[in-house]
C-alpha cells in the first residue's frame, strides 16, 4: 500500500510554532532533489525531532541512535547484492566437523552456490561455518552478532564486505528474513528453534512474504520429526493452529532435495505484493485457461469475494515498472490462510497448468509482499 504521511507530526511542530517542516524538506531537496520518497525521509527527520523537544531519555535515544546506524549501514551494504536470490541457513554452532549434519551443511552451501544462490547465516560456527565452507566467500553472507565475551566469524567471512556486525538481535533477525528468498533449518537448540518459530510466525501472520521453509535433518534423523509430532498432537489438535499452516514448511532428508524444493517454488512465482485490497502475484508464465477456470473452485475460500483475475501489467504498480514484463493474479486474498496460499503456489508452478508461451528468463529481484 502507499505510504501515508504522518499528519499528526506535521501538525505537532506547526502547534508549537516551530517553522520545522520547510526547514526539514529544504535540507531534503538539498541532498535529494526530486526523491520519490522525501516524505518519508521528513517523517522520519520530525520523529527524531520529536523524541529532541521531549528528551526522556538518554538510553531510548541511543538505543533509536543504534538502530538507525545499523539498519543503514546493511541497507547500503547489502545494495550490492541486490538481484541476487538468498537463502538463510540456521542451525547449531555446535555442530562439530565429525557430524553427518556438519557434511550435509557444508554440501548445501555447495549446491546452493551452484544454483548462483548467495548464503546467509549467522556467521559462526558448526552449521554456519559448514554451509560458508561449502559455498564459498563469493557466495557467502554472514550476520555476525557482537556480544561482550570474545567471539570471531568463521574464516570464510571473517574480515571480508560479506559480513555485517549486529549490535541488536532484532535487527539482524530483521536482515536474516527480509533477505531470505528462502530458510533452510537444520537441527539446532534454542536459537534455531526461536528462528524457525519466528519465520513461520511471520509468514503465518503475512508480516513476512510466502517463501520456502525447508526442515533438513540427516536420514534417519528424528529432530525435526519429532518437532511436527509436538505441532501436530499440541498446536493442530487443540486448535492453536490451522491444518493448513503445516503447509508452511517442508521436511527433507537430503540436500538435493531441499534445494529442489526452493527451486520448484520459484518455477513460476516470481513475487507478490498488495495493491489496495487486492492480493497479486506476479508470475513468469501465463496460466492456461483450464488451470484457471479450476482454480476458481478448488482454491475459491482463498477469496473474500469475486474470484481470481489474470492480466498483464496496467501501469497500477507505479514504484515496480520493473516487473512489467510479468503476469499478474489478483484476487481479494482472505489474509488469513497462508498454508492454502503456499498450496496455491505449488498450482501455478506445476508447467502442465502453464499457458504454452515463450518463456520468460528474467531473474527475480526480492521485494517484500507488503509495502507500506
Amino acid at each position: 500500500m502507499p505510504y501515508q504521511p504522518n499528519d499528526l507530526l506535521s501538525r505537532h511542530f506547526q502547534e508549537s510554532g516551530h517553522d520545522l517542516i520547510s526547514k526539514v524538506e529544504e535540507q531534503l531537496n538539498l541532498v535529494s532533489p526530486n526523491s520519490p520518497n522525501s516524505p518519508i525521509y521528513r517523517d522520519m527527520i520530525l520523529t527524531v525531532l520529536r523524541m529532541a523537544q521531549e528528551d526522556h531519555n538518554r538510553w531510548n535515544a541511543k538505543i533509536t541512535l543504534q538502530a538507525l546506524r545499523e539498519l543503514e549501514q546493511a541497507f547500503r551494504t547489502l545494495e550490492q547484492f541486490k538481484g541476487r536470490r538468498k537463502v538463510t541457513v540456521f542451525g547449531s554452532a555446535r555442530t562439530p566437523v565429525e557430524h553427518p549434519l556438519y557434511a550435509m551443511a557444508r554440501e548445501l552451501g555447495a549446491s546452493l552456490a551452484r544454483s548462483n544462490m548467495m548464503v546467509i547465516t549467522g556467521a559462526g560456527g558448526g552449521i554456519m561455518a559448514a554451509a560458508h565452507e561449502g559455498a564459498g566467500r563469493d557466495h557467502s553472507l554472514g550476520f555476525n552478532i557482537t556480544l561482550p565475551f570474545e567471539q570471531h566469524a568463521n574464516p570464510t567471512v571473517d574480515g571480508t564486505n560479506n559480513l555485517l556486525p549486529f549490535h541488536f538481535f532484532f535487527t539482524r533477525k530483521l536482515f536474516f528474513v527480509k533477505e531470505a528468498d528462502a530458510l533452510v533449518l537444520c537441527p539446532g537448540g534454542f536459537g534455531t528453534l526461536d528462528e524457525a518459530l519466528e519465520v513461520l510466525t511471520l509468514i503465518q501472520t503475512g508480516k513476512s512474504p510466502l517463501v520456502p521453509v525447508v526442515l533438513l535433518d540427516a536420514p534417519g534423523g528424528t529432530f525435526w520429526q519429532g518437532a511436527l509430532d509436538f505441532i501436530r498432537q499440541q498446536l493442530e489438535e487443540n486448535r492453536y493452529i490451522l491444518p493448513t499452516d503445516l503447509k508452511l514448511m517442508r521436511l527433507v532428508y537430503n540436500v538435493e532435495e531441499a534445494v529442489e524444493q526452493i527451486n520448484q517454488f520459484y518455477g513460476n512465482f516470481h513475487s507478490s505484493r498488495w495493491l489496495k485490497r487486492q492480493f497479486v502475484i506476479r508470475m513468469n508464465h501465463k496460466l492456461s485457461d483450464q488451470a484457471l477456470d479450476h482454480m476458481q473452485e478448488a482454491f475459491a475460500d482463498l477469496c473474500l469475494s469475486d474470484h481470481f483475475h489474470q492480466h498483464a501489467y496496467a501501469g497500477e504498480e507505479h514504484d515496480e515498472a520493473q516487473f512489467s514484463h510479468l503476469t499478474r493474479l489478483a484476487f481479494a486474498f482472505n489474509a488469513r490462510d497462508h498454508g492454502r496460499l503456499r498450496e496455491l503456489v505449488d498450482y501455478i508452478n506445476l508447467p502442465e497448468n502453464w499457458a504454452h508461451s515463450k518463456p520468460q528468463t528474467a531473474q527475480r529481484t526480492r521485494e517484500p509482499s507488503k509495502v507500506t
